[in-house]
């Protein structure tokens, strides 16, 4: 984003509005930080400005990833879907993208306030990558990795800072403790926040084996959960 200097009357309005804290006021107008601002839209889509001053620039690539992945009325052209442009493994368990006996997991990684950039996030990918996981070919970001295999993410990204983006795969239930391991391991050398969604399906009888699985290992997850009850889709067992 952009503020025009000439336009802007220096109010701060638009400040409060920025989730990478990317405005701040220089020489009595508003400027924008443009290593940290992750081009969501949100500073101009709160029509916090009483004279217009900011703008929309036309961005180019790879610049344009920043709001492909924090807008979220921005349309991922790989998958037709607005925002991160993930069409989400917690929400299509019932399309069979995994099934009993398996662990879908998708890494959240960055948050407002934080963001995150794609060099943090390859630190990650290659970490996850070392056990052998399949990243989801539905995820965007997967698109972006140079070398699925290592976890590599493409070289001319890497400095690109976005809001959040999500790392999609799946393991058998009985690799749950390596994966775990290994997030465990690699958060303390990453500058930002990641949470894990750990998605499962139940057996006939209602239990939950993956999370059993998580339990035996000491892992608690929280109670609030979303669940899809395949309404209007086909069943998939």
């Amino acid at each position: 984003m952009n503020i025009d200097p000439d336009e802007c009357t220096g109010c701060g309005s638009c400040i409060v509005y920025c989730p990478m804290e990317a405005i701040s006021i220089v020489d009595d107008h508003a400027v924008v930080d443009q290593d940290l601002c992750v081009e969501c839209g949100v500073c101009l889509r709160s029509s916090a400005c009483p004279v217009d001053a900011t703008e929309e620039p036309d961005l180019t690539w790879p610049r344009t990833l920043r709001a492909l992945f924090s807008n979220p009325i921005t349309v991922f052209q790989e998958t037709g879907v607005a925002g991160r442009g993930t069409d989400e493994v917690k929400s299509n368990d019932v399309t069979g993208r995994y099934k009993r006996g398996e662990v879908g997991f998708g890494i959240e990684m960055g948050r407002p306030g934080t963001g995150t950039t794609f060099r943090q996030v390859q630190q990650l990918t290659m970490a996850l990558a070392t056990l052998g996981v399949q990243f989801e070919k539905k995820n965007p970001l997967t698109s972006l990795l140079s070398d699925p295999g290592s976890g590599k993410v493409r070289e001319d990204i890497l400095n690109e800072r976005v809001l959040t983006a999500i790392i999609e795969f799946k393991v058998p239930v009985d690799r749950v403790g390596e994966v775990l391991a290994v997030l465990e391991k690699s958060q303390a050398a990453l500058d930002t926040v990641f949470s894990v969604d750990y998605i499962s399906r139940p057996d006939d009888d209602g239990s939950l084996p993956a999370v059993e699985a998580a339990a035996k290992l000491g892992y608690r997850f929280s109670e609030h959960v979303k669940i899809c009850t395949g309404l209007g889709r086909p069943r998939v067992d």
